[in-house]
């Protein structure tokens, strides 16, 4: 294979990172380059590095924000396209789904106990907010 062909649909190998990318688990490359250099994610059980060749089978596991994911690759998807398309190269683990869902609940039972401000500050109350974060 030369270097301008990309794996195909659902069959060979792909590295690590451009999985990641391709499947939407991350936003960009260098994101999911940044995650497996620093062994957030495992394949296999296994720390790897970027260049890890991923082949369908394998099992993915990462901490995404808060949550640990879990999944197994069905395919390698050929170019990074819709979600749709995307979601047909791996298949969520029950567990990791569970995690989600529960964190999700959380999350909105915590959003709702968060008190909201009536309206909107001003020029100067914003100006007053800058300068208590210490930016500006």
């Amino acid at each position: 294979m030369s270097t301008n062909e990309s794996p195909g649909e659902g069959g060979g190998a792909a590295r690590i990172d451009r999985w990641l990318f391709g499947v939407r688990l991350f936003k960009s490359r260098s994101l999911a380059a940044q995650a497996v250099s620093g062994g957030k994610v495992h394949v296999n059980g296994q720390r790897v590095k970027p260049s890890h060749e991923l082949r369908p089978g394998d099992e993915v596991s990462f901490v995404r924000g808060a949550i640990e994911f879990d999944c197994s690759v069905l395919g390698i998807p050929a170019r990074r396209g819709p979600a749709p398309e995307a979601l047909r190269h791996y298949r969520e683990s029950e567990a990791s789904e569970a995690r989600r869902a529960e964190f999700a609940e959380r999350m909105r039972f915590a959003a709702a106990l968060t008190p909201r401000p009536e309206d909107r500050p001003d020029k100067h109350q914003r100006r007053e907010l800058r300068r208590l974060r210490g930016r500006g």
